[in-house]
């Protein structure tokens, strides 16, 4: 894992398209819209009103879309229906080499669909912006961003577009796929499954909360407002959240045996002196 250094060439005004603008894509757009990139966006779901009134062009016609000329492509899709998207759009109408990027956040499959879908002139490159609305509402000053530069040819349009979250002040991780998932599954997947547990369980505040159980009511009430899909795709999409998960059980059944194994040893105490 290694921290980018500063980008030495001044970063340009980009051409960015988005493909899926759902709620996460309109939350990046804020930032690049100020920083003045000029965006266009598609998505299944018809955000022309929204788009408007952010400055965005929106396409209902995805041939339209990609004979734009655009210098970035924006993967914005859910980690699920990543394939079936990007096996759809007619990547014949590109105009010329375009820069790929996408912002799922598990990184070896968006990274082998790219490189199996694609036009073999275009650049890749894989990102995780460790962050959402919620915690980047205030700005994105040190806060995470992981990439992989998987291919990549047109240095100038990629430090560009990395500049753009640099000169938020996030904190730049340079890293493989591979090495991502196998943090991610063992951090972010985890804390999905303990919020869901937590939601399964029903838990609530009460009168008498400490600090650490507000924590657990925070990270249930954070959880549940991210879509099911999301946490599906968490699971299905990183090979190695599996194991974690029989991680999570594994461990859970060693901290019930040892509670188990106490509260026999003073029934056995309690027995020995009613004898």
């Amino acid at each position: 894992m290694s921290v980018s250094s500063s980008h030495s060439a001044a970063s340009r005004i980009l051409k960015i398209s988005i493909v899926g603008f759902g709620p996460f894509a309109q939350f990046l757009s804020k930032t690049m819209i100020r920083q003045g990139h000029i965006l266009r966006a598609v998505s299944r779901t018809d955000y022309s009103n929204l788009s408007a009134e952010m400055g965005i062009t929106f396409f209902r016609d995805v041939d339209a879309f990609l004979e734009a000329e655009d210098d970035v492509i924006l993967i914005c899709t859910s980690i699920l229906s990543l394939s079936e998207v990007l096996q759809s759009l007619p990547l014949h109408r590109l105009k010329r080499p375009t820069l790929f990027v996408d912002v799922l956040s598990v990184k070896e499959h968006p990274r082998n669909v790219l490189l199996q879908v694609l036009p073999e002139e275009s650049d890749v490159l894989c990102t995780h912006p460790m962050f959402g609305s919620d915690s980047g509402k205030d700005g994105w000053k040190d806060l995470n961003f992981m990439y992989e530069k998987v291919r990549i040819r047109d240095e100038d349009i990629c430090s560009s577009f990395l500049q753009i979250f640099e000169s938020e002040g996030c904190k730049m991780l340079e890293m493989s796929c591979e090495e991502h998932d196998k943090m991610a599954a063992r951090s972010q997947f985890i804390t999905h499954v303990i919020g869901r547990t937590l939601s399964e369980m029903e838990i609530q505040s009460t009168s008498i909360d400490t600090k650490g159980f507000e924590t657990l009511v925070h990270l249930k009430e954070n959880t549940v407002r991210l879509s099911f899909d999301l946490f599906n795709g968490l699971f299905l999409r990183n090979r190695f959240a599996q194991q974690e998960l029989e991680n999570i059980e594994l461990a859970f059944n060693k901290v019930k045996q040892k509670l188990v194994e106490k509260m026999n040893e003073e029934q056995n105490l309690n027995d020995a002196k009613h004898r």
